[in-house]
């Protein structure tokens, strides 16, 4: 336990978040944390249900005097994204986060912090524990792989639950509370290719972008951060077309919901143009820094010579590869006529990967609007079909419809303002969320998305700003103190 942690409050909040922070938790590799979850309703006597895809459902009854309220669930995702920088040595299937007091907030040494969703568990944990605390009957509702396919989700039965009204606690910027986000699919494509050998009279070169901030692919889409896969594939096509560049590898990016932070190639250059080639690298350095020294001050292109590689990616398909790259939208496409400063639809150029014989480029597409959504994707199908390249399409998931009218809302909004003196905002999401799944599955199900400040969600710079940590716990007792009636109680 981190001593520094240890005098955060609330105490039983920050204690479970140390807790879950011990237990890896990878997207699909959920079986650690169940198993701890599994154990703490057993061993609390309440009634602990895990359902046939993995979902864990815990009911706590009524404290005294609260038994007619209606009942509440409250929702997280067990899952985190585990990304890591590049000198940091992690395995995230076995070892511990590393959280650590920093000023105002707490981050992880070289990795993600697993905040999103972690808070969201320890308060769920912390709540089931508390004898304290005023509340009507209760569900908390732990969900499966959200990070990489909303698997817990999707495979929700409508009837686990019993409660009308849901609190996920999945958002990360205290004083806004949610009510409506995009839905998503991935589109994946892959190139074959053939390998040829290595010629004479060549130098090979490594080249690595790096420093970049990374992030959410929704929630920080409009920030005019760099993609790693981008600036190196605009460096690669120049360098192709001025010096005679030849590439063997292509690796950047991980995840499908994180916006690229390093890429590297491996590629050879022919002896005559080595120096030219060179200060060209250096001078497309500086400019990128200055394109992105707002937004991307640490942004690195890097490059140094290298033993030749064993093959190169046959002319050809290295032309289609890197033409489309260039094509390839990314980024914001459409802003919201509805909602002020609200990105309505985007697409994400998410990894480039080389493995034997067939190269695979992941995106991930977003929008509230469901046609828009299908719409960028087959945008990017078309720019991969012109280069000879094979599209699917993942199933997607929707999005949740804003409900201005919603009753839990109006308690929410309340609660906030006579906690903080102040009203939040009330806001759509671009990122995507389990309230449109759970939605589908339980119509007429009353939502709410809030939670503390988080940073940098889905990279090594995640961060959670302590302050907020204490308003979301206070927000989310004074709701379920003033959850309304059940009308036939």
């Amino acid at each position: 336990m981190s001593k520094e942690l240890d005098q955060l409050q609330p105490s039983r909040l920050w204690y479970y978040f140390q807790e879950i922070c011990k237990i890896p938790r990878p997207s699909k590799k959920e079986e650690k944390i169940a198993a701890f979850i599994v154990a703490f309703g057993g061993r609390l006597g309440l009634e602990t249900i895990v359902d046939e895809i993995g979902n864990i459902l815990i009911r706590k009854p009524a404290t005294s005097g609260m038994e007619n309220r209606k009942s509440v669930v409250l929702q997280s995702h067990i899952d985190m994204v585990c990304e890591k920088n590049s000198d940091t040595y992690h395995d995230f299937d076995t070892d511990p986060i590393q959280p650590y007091v920093d000023g105002e907030w707490v981050k992880a040494r070289g990795t993600t912090l697993g905040a999103d969703d972690g808070i969201g568990i320890a308060a769920q944990l912390a709540l089931l524990e508390a004898s304290d605390i005023a509340h009507g009957p209760i569900e908390c509702l732990f969900t499966i792989d959200e990070e990489t396919g909303l698997t817990g989700a999707f495979g929700l039965k409508p009837d686990l639950l019993q409660s009308q009204i849901l609190l996920n606690l999945d958002s990360e910027d205290e004083g806004e509370i949610f009510i409506g986000c995009a839905g998503g699919k991935d589109t994946v494509i892959t190139m074959n290719y053939s390998k040829v050998p290595v010629g004479a009279n060549l130098v090979g070169y490594t080249i690595k972008v790096s420093g970049l901030k990374g992030g959410h692919s929704g929630d920080d889409i409009n920030k005019g951060l760099g993609n790693a896969n981008k600036i190196l594939n605009r460096l690669l096509w120049e360098a192709n077309r001025r010096f005679e560049l030849r590439l063997s590898k292509f690796d950047g990016g991980n995840l499908r919901n994180a916006i690229a932070r390093e890429a590297m190639a491996l590629v050879t250059i022919p002896k005559r143009f080595a120096a030219d080639f060179e200060l060209f690298a250096k001078e497309y350095h500086e400019i990128v820094r200055k394109e992105l020294k707002v937004t991307e001050p640490g942004l690195s292109v890097h490059n140094k010579v290298s033993d030749l590689p064993d093959y190169l990616i046959d002319v050809a398909t290295q032309e289609r590869l890197m033409n489309a790259l260039y094509a390839c939208p990314h980024g914001v496409i459409a802003m919201s006529a509805d909602i002020p400063n609200f990105v309505e639809t985007s697409t994400n150029l998410a990894s480039v990967k080389t493995y034997d014989t067939k190269i695979e480029i992941t995106t991930s597409q977003r929008s509230s609007v469901e046609s828009a959504k299908d719409d960028i994707g087959n945008m990017v199908v078309a720019v991969f079909n012109l280069a000879g390249g094979k599209a699917v399409h993942s199933d997607g998931y929707p999005g949740w419809t804003p409900n201005p009218h919603s009753a839990v809302l109006d308690i929410s909004r309340a609660a906030y303002q006579r906690l903080f003196n102040t009203e939040p905002k009330v806001l759509a999401i671009h990122a995507g969320l389990e309230c449109g799944l759970v939605g589908e599955k339980y119509p007429g199900m009353d939502m709410i998305s809030y939670g503390p400040t988080i940073k940098g969600a889905h990279s090594p710079d995640e961060r959670l700003k302590i302050d907020t940590a204490l308003k979301f716990w206070d927000l989310t007792i004074e709701i379920l103190k003033h959850i309304p009636v059940e009308e036939n109680a």
